[in-house]
């Protein structure tokens, strides 16, 4: 339902012809509609047959389409998904990992020393814009290429050409990861970190964790066994829904280091008037988070026991 209602929206904000529009020599009508017709483009059609063409290409071939200039959308989404995975899933679970980390940390440091540095690091950096975090980052790795007077850092582009062999392709892929990497997890981890603190808190003082700790479990003891498990429902459930806003919402992030990924495709199919590739990335993000619901619900299940007996 949500792909086919992006598919009607799309043909009213988004026009193929606009493509054509300004090129010199002007174009005839005919040659537009010659050029948009046999891609399912044309507004000479209409849109109910459009749409059936459309739909009937994805059901019996698996074909998305093709945007108004003839690239193919199946080709563009299965090259560029595996571009985010890349430069995201890390990202993600690097944030995530250090989030819930430093949660727990400063969590059972409550108001000490520790705490307070801990939030506030965390708020100068959840306050920072991805725009200022990138370029920062770009700046940085551009100093320590200088300083070490060869370039361990790439600053832009996913991969480097020509180059062969497993450890030379691992070597080339982590320097161009780097920089993008240590950019998001800076922007990303502090929201998990505050969620985190905040649930184990209210967790540390409920009557299970101090029924635990009269038994005889020391307090690391008593938050290990008894209090994160709890407390880390919550932050699980909303790292496993933010899977699609992760592989399709690092757009700047994609165009300031030069990764042609699902974001930055994004950007170009609205740009483009690329109806299918808008609506492929609909999709794409539908399936996401159909995948995000069910990994939530396994975190679920697989933290609280209480569900697993149920």
């Amino acid at each position: 339902m949500a792909t086919n209602l992006t598919y009607f929206l799309a043909w009213g904000f988004l026009d193929p012809r606009n493509n054509f529009i300004g090129r010199r020599p002007p174009a005839t009508e005919e040659q537009i509609v010659n050029q948009l017709l046999p891609r399912n483009l044309s507004d000479t059609v209409p849109l109910w047959e459009r749409w059936w063409n459309w739909l009937v290409g994805i059901v019996t071939r698996w074909d998305w389409g093709v945007s108004p200039v003839g690239q193919s959308v199946n080709e563009e989404v299965s090259y560029r998904i595996w571009v985010s995975a890349e430069l995201v899933l890390g990202a993600t679970i690097l944030a995530t990992l250090i989030g819930i980390g430093l949660g727990v940390f400063t969590a059972s440091r409550q108001y000490k020393f520790a705490d307070r540095l801990g939030q506030a690091v965390s708020i100068i950096a959840m306050n920072v814009p991805i725009v200022v975090a990138a370029f920062a980052v770009v700046m940085l790795g551009i100093g320590i290429n200088d300083a070490a007077g060869t370039r361990i850092f790439f600053v832009t582009g996913s991969s480097s050409t020509g180059v062969t062999g497993f450890f030379p392709i691992l070597i080339d892929t982590l320097q161009h990861l780097a920089l993008p990497t240590i950019a998001l997890v800076l922007v990303q981890y502090a929201s998990i970190h505050f969620l985190q603190r905040s649930l184990l808190l209210d967790n540390i003082s409920a009557d299970y964790v101090r029924t635990a700790r009269a038994k005889g479990l020391t307090k690391p003891q008593a938050i290990r066994r008894h209090a994160l498990r709890t407390s880390l429902i919550p932050v699980a459930t909303q790292v496993a829904f933010t899977i699609p806003t992760v592989f399709t919402g690092a757009v700047i992030s994609e165009k300031i280091f030069g990764w042609n990924g699902m974001g930055s495709y994004f950007l170009d199919t609205i740009a483009n008037n690329d109806i299918h590739g808008t609506v492929a990335i609909a999709a794409f993000g539908a399936l996401l988070t159909a995948i995000g619901a069910l990994l939530a619900d396994i975190a679920v299940v697989i933290l609280d026991p209480r569900v697993r007996v149920s």
